[in-house]
């Protein structure tokens, strides 16, 4: 009975002895892990060796796990490779090597690289690399008996890159069929894209009027996307102008974009076989500075007073005063831009507005060219691929399946 009472007392006051800190000076009692393992780390250019164990119920923020590397198996292992705090550091932040599991939760793993910890020292190729592992609390340490050696190679090919290869290698294979299917079929299909459609009625409309065509640039140089594309555009809108005998004027602010204007230009006469026609002088450059080529800009429109105006390319905040100044004189505009912040404006001041990727879209739209047509139509197929996997995995996310999610990981 009198056990019974004692155990019973002991029960009852054994949280508050150790909430109240009076065991609080007793060394910790550590669990070291069951086991210690070390291996080459995959799909890598041989500069790191991996190292992984279970965790320990001694795991709390306040005890650290310190690796020792050496040369030897039998060495001194005096040389720190790394210190963390042991409820850091897990398999969940490798699901290139370890996958997506749950368990891995309950498994450390650190990545060392030896030739960073032996900075001063000459290591030969291939060197095997021992460790030990400790854990360490402010009043106790103790070391695995245990020795984990690896040597660090390097690899051809990284496996888990796999994913991005199959992607690669099926978006080419449908970019190539539409190539040779657009060579086929001159006449493929494509969405009306209304901007588009309108070049020939804005151009049709300055010859008449024997007014000039305005060809604006936005302000980022050669190596903008939309500069290349408003490029691409240029010489389809020269192209038709060179055969309607109109005025092209081309005005830029940087002078590499326009001697690649007039290159373009050039070759675009040439191609209507009217080289004569080519003036030089009417690709020009305005100003390298964004208001005041904006300024002199608007004083051609007020002054020619143009019938037809593109602003093709990337604009700032100089576009609702240059579509303004046009929509005053009464040309026809038709604007393009992936600039998402300026497009309200061009919609608001223009006719016509080609939106985002329908800029991109343009130089394959207006030429017609079997290359390009089917390097659009396949890029079109691509993104319906695409949204139909979105699709799909969001109904499997829906009801916990998430591996789709995990296809399109690039590691």
């Amino acid at each position: 009975m009198k056990n019974i009472f004692f155990i019973a007392v002991l029960i009852f006051i054994a949280p508050f002895v150790l909430t109240t800190g009076i065991f609080a000076q007793l060394p910790h009692f550590l669990i070291p892990p069951a086991e210690f393992k070390a291996f080459d780390t995959p799909n890598d250019a041989g500069e790191t060796v991996s190292l992984t164990w279970p965790a320990s119920p001694s795991d709390a923020p306040d005890v650290f796990y310190v690796v020792y590397i050496d040369k030897n198996k039998n060495g001194a292992f005096e040389k720190e490779a790394i210190r963390f705090k042991s409820n850091t550091c897990y398999r969940t932040g490798v699901p290139e090597i370890y996958g997506h599991k749950k368990s891995n939760e309950n498994y450390h793993y650190v990545q060392i690289f030896p030739r960073k910890v032996f900075n001063a020292e000459t290591i030969d190729t291939g060197q095997v690399y021992y460790f030990k592992l400790a854990m360490v609390s402010e009043d106790s340490k103790i070391v695995l008996d245990t020795v984990a050696s690896a040597r660090a190679r390097g690899n051809w090919l990284h496996t888990k890159k796999a994913n991005n290869f199959l992607i690669m290698i099926t978006l080419s294979a449908i970019i190539l069929y539409f190539i040779v299917h657009a060579r086929r079929n001159p006449n493929l299909s494509l969405r009306k894209i209304s901007g588009l459609d309108a070049v020939d009625e804005a151009l049709g409309r300055a010859t008449e009027m024997g007014k000039p065509v305005l060809f604006v640039h936005g302000l980022t140089g050669m190596g903008s996307i939309s500069t290349i594309a408003a490029i691409s555009i240029l010489g389809r809108i020269a192209r038709k102008i060179a055969d309607y005998d109109a005025n092209l004027k081309v005005v830029n602010n940087d002078p590499i974009v326009m001697s690649v204007s007039q290159e373009v230009v050039k070759e675009s006469y040439l191609e209507a076989g009217r080289p004569d026609a080519y003036n030089p002088d009417n690709v020009f450059l305005v100003a390298s500075e964004q208001f005041p080529y904006v300024a002199a800009v608007g004083g051609i429109m007020t002054r020619e007073r143009p019938a037809a105006n593109f602003f093709v390319g990337y604009f700032y905040a100089e576009a609702l005063i240059l579509a303004e100044t046009g929509a005053s004189t009464g040309a026809i505009q038709i604007a393009g831009t992936d600039a998402y912040t300026q497009l309200p404006f061009f919609i608001t001041t223009c006719d016509y507005t080609l939106i985002g990727e329908e800029l991109y879209a343009a130089s394959a739209y207006l030429s017609r060219e079997p290359m390009l047509m089917g390097t659009l139509r396949a890029q079109d197929v691509g993104k319906g691929i695409l949204i139909i996997i979105l699709i799909l995995g969001t109904l499997l996310a829906s009801f916990g399946l998430t591996f789709v999610t995990h296809l399109f990981e690039a590691f």
